[in-house]
């Protein structure tokens, strides 16, 4: 720790350099990773020593990236977390449903991640691991999105350069939060080639119990396999499930060893 920093300072730049890696998936060398995290180049330095110590960094030659470490993490994550233990089974029957993709998203910070996810009879023709972020201003993002206050949606809307769809429809500052308002009316959201072209999806949101927005639930699929007189048959479906995982949630034990840091 540096002369006069607080503990609780070093730890913040700690999650810091952590995020740099995280959000790149290429190793970084030394000076990459201090100028992303906006750091001094030695005490990035003394972190990423304390983090490699730790097994939470790896470093080859002159780069580094997350280390294993990092892996019984997430995985404690999954087995612990009471919302995603929740929705798996519910996930299982909307997949089998709508012979569609099933997935649970939560937010992280002004980004979402897949938690828990299901394929359908025709399963997407892209990968999407557990843990991959995606952003909140696109496609089932906006769900999430429509859950945040005022100041956070601006804050969203300061780092991203536009609202670009990949179907070549751009939103304006005004007309993302007016669509945020309808998905509030609505309780769900159809979206067209929002973030992959030819890809259709349905999303509602996963409440808790005060009403606070804990996740949302998504089938997505090819147009082909979503036509317009399926879609209200699967946002039923959908909503079906987002209340189904709701319930479960509430109702589901604590678990002995893990604690969930969402919904109540």
């Amino acid at each position: 720790m540096a002369p006069n920093e607080s503990p609780m300072r070093s730890l913040e730049r700690a999650f810091d350099v952590l995020a740099v890696l995280e959000q790149n998936i290429r190793p970084l060398r030394l000076t990459d990773i201090a100028q992303q995290a906006g750091l001094a180049v030695s005490t990035t330095q003394r972190i990423l020593n304390v983090l490699e110590g730790r097994g939470l960094v790896e470093r080859d030659d002159s780069t580094y990236q997350l280390g294993v470490g990092t892996v019984p993490m997430a995985h404690a994550f999954l087995r612990g977390n009471r919302l995603s233990a929740a929705a798996l089974p519910v996930l299982q029957e909307l997949a089998s449903a709508t012979g569609l993709t099933a997935s649970l998203f939560v937010r992280s910070g002004l980004s979402r991640v897949v938690v828990a996810r299901v394929e359908g009879e025709h399963p997407l023709r892209y990968a999407l691991p557990i843990g991959e972020r995606l952003p909140l201003h696109l496609g089932a993002g906006r769900v999430l999105a429509s859950g945040m206050t005022d100041e956070e949606v601006d804050e969203l809307l300061q780092t991203v350069d536009g609202i670009h769809m990949q179907s070549g429809v751009e939103l304006t500052p005004q007309q993302f939060k007016e669509s945020l308002q309808t998905i509030r009316e609505d309780g769900y959201l159809v979206a067209h080639s929002e973030r992959a072209v030819g890809i259709t999806s349905v999303s509602a949101p996963v409440f808790s119990a005060s009403g606070r927005m804990v996740g949302v639930v998504i089938v997505s699929g090819a147009d082909a396999h979503m036509p317009e007189e399926k879609i209200q048959q699967v946002v039923w479906e959908v909503r079906q499930a987002a209340q189904s995982i709701g319930q479960r949630h509430l109702s589901a034990p604590e678990p002995v060893q893990a604690r969930n840091t969402i919904g109540r």
